[in-house]
């Protein structure tokens, strides 16, 4: 099969490599006549595990193509998907501006009957714009579906490998088994295709990442109790992922959510919510909640230090910087968040992180100190903080941290240690989130 992919961002490049892995020919097109020449030499503007093998297999055997030509793709290719980005706009929605210049443009190219899907996340209602758009601009027969992705940063190509469901939104049936032949090597064992109309596609990756977003800040909010009674909030998670109805996932305290999903689809779904005359409730006390967690744990590094006036100049190290671990993505990062806090008290920050290091120096400049070695970060600094789960972190030399750090002083902000071995049997000055 052929396929067009409009879009070489971290949606649009995964899913081109994964469907051209199994064989198609796959059209990626993109603006940025730049970033096309550095990709059909192999090179990968992002950091995800497996994706540069892919690019480069499918590249040497040519069934994965790149142009900024979007004619050559559309033309050519059975079906198409949009996944250009849908930042969030001033009011909390989701701007759609590039999603609409790509339908507008498809409407002055193409030659043949087109079969599209938006794969980026976009609010309930976006396909029956797109479809009235075609309808009155485009000239040939079209079909509009909904076809959200469901990829995790960090583990992406596996998602996409082997689904755990391919939610497709449908409005027109005689799509299917072209649709059905696409997903038939992701789904050999089990069949993970759900149809169900457009709308409700599309809402349906929106309510996904809320969920999962609201398990985030609940726990958080459970930490903060914690806190406050004296309890462990590990053991409160332990308790509450072994209950099955419940499980394990998302239930992890500390900075709170980031990344390029979650907080503009929360703040989005809560906006089209409101558009429709509705407040989503839950979902508004979600991102109030997230938007608090970052400041809750400055306020906890401040106390290590017996409040902020003692936070000026002192000089801490900071690892991770990443949003989540395994990947080099820095959109929305708590971790900058809380970098800025502290940059804010005057604070010499010295940083580092596998991956997301020159993500952050393009912002920060010489505002930071980076370390490719975590050890040599930690060169007399009065407090190293765990901003990141990555594992290079988990299970590091604490005899080592302590003899580098000038104060033994340790914010982990992602609860990655235990706090009675750091504090009784090391002598550390242990702060952990929701962990006396």
């Amino acid at each position: 099969m052929k396929i067009c992919i409009i879009g070489t961002g971290y949606v649009g490049l995964v899913t081109g490599a994964c469907f051209a892995q199994t064989g198609n020919t796959v059209y990626c097109v993109d603006k940025d006549a730049g970033k096309i020449a550095r990709l059909k030499e192999g090179e990968v503007p992002i950091y995800e595990p497996g994706l540069e093998e892919y690019l480069k297999n499918n590249i040497a055997k040519n069934r994965l193509l790149f142009t900024t030509d979007l004619s050559e793709g559309i033309n050519n290719a059975d079906v198409a998907f949009i996944a250009v980005g849908t930042p969030q706009d001033e009011d909390g929605s989701a701007d759609l501006k590039y999603v609409y210049q790509v339908c507008e443009e498809i409407c002055e190219v193409a030659t043949r009957k087109i079969v599209v899907a938006t794969k980026s996340t976009v609010p309930v209602g976006t396909g029956d714009k797109i479809e009235n758009l075609f309808r009155e601009k485009l000239k040939q027969d079209f079909v509009v579906f909904s076809n959200p992705e469901f990829l995790k940063e960090g583990d992406a190509i596996n998602d996409f490998m082997k689904p755990d469901r391919v939610v497709i939104g449908v409005n027109d049936d005689s799509i299917k088994p072209l649709l059905n032949e696409l997903y038939a090597p992701f789904t050999h064992q089990r069949n993970r295709v759900m149809y169900m109309d457009r709308r409700s596609a599309e809402i349906t990756k929106y309510a996904a990442n809320a969920m999962l977003a609201l398990r985030i800040s609940y726990m958080n909010e459970i930490a903060r109790f914690c806190d406050r009674v004296g309890a462990n909030v590990n053991d409160v998670r332990a308790g509450l992922g072994s209950d099955p109805r419940i499980g394990s996932a998302f239930l992890y305290p500390g900075l709170g959510y980031g990344g390029s999903c979650f907080p503009k689809d929360v703040k989005a779904l809560a906006r089209v919510a409101q558009e429709n005359d509705l407040r989503l409730q839950t979902i508004e006390a979600c991102d109030q909640v997230n938007r608090a967690q970052v400041g809750y744990v400055f306020d906890k590094v401040a106390k290590s230090f017996d409040g902020t006036q003692n936070l000026k100049n002192k000089k801490i190290a900071v690892w991770g910087l990443a949003f989540k671990a395994r990947t080099d993505d820095i959109r929305e990062s708590q971790a900058l968040k809380l970098i800025d806090l502290l940059l804010e008290q005057n604070c010499e920050i010295h940083v580092t992180d596998p991956e997301a290091m020159d993500n952050v120096k393009v912002e920060y400049l010489d505002r930071l100190n980076y370390h490719d070695d975590p050890m040599t970060c930690l060169e007399g600094a009065e407090a190293l903080i765990v901003a990141t789960d990555w594992n290079e972190f988990k299970s590091p030399d604490f005899v080592a941290i302590k003899e580098r750090l000038a104060t033994p002083r340790l914010i982990d902000a992602r609860n990655l240690y235990d706090a009675a071995h750091l504090k009784n049997d090391l002598g550390f000055q242990y702060v952990g989130v929701g962990v006396m």
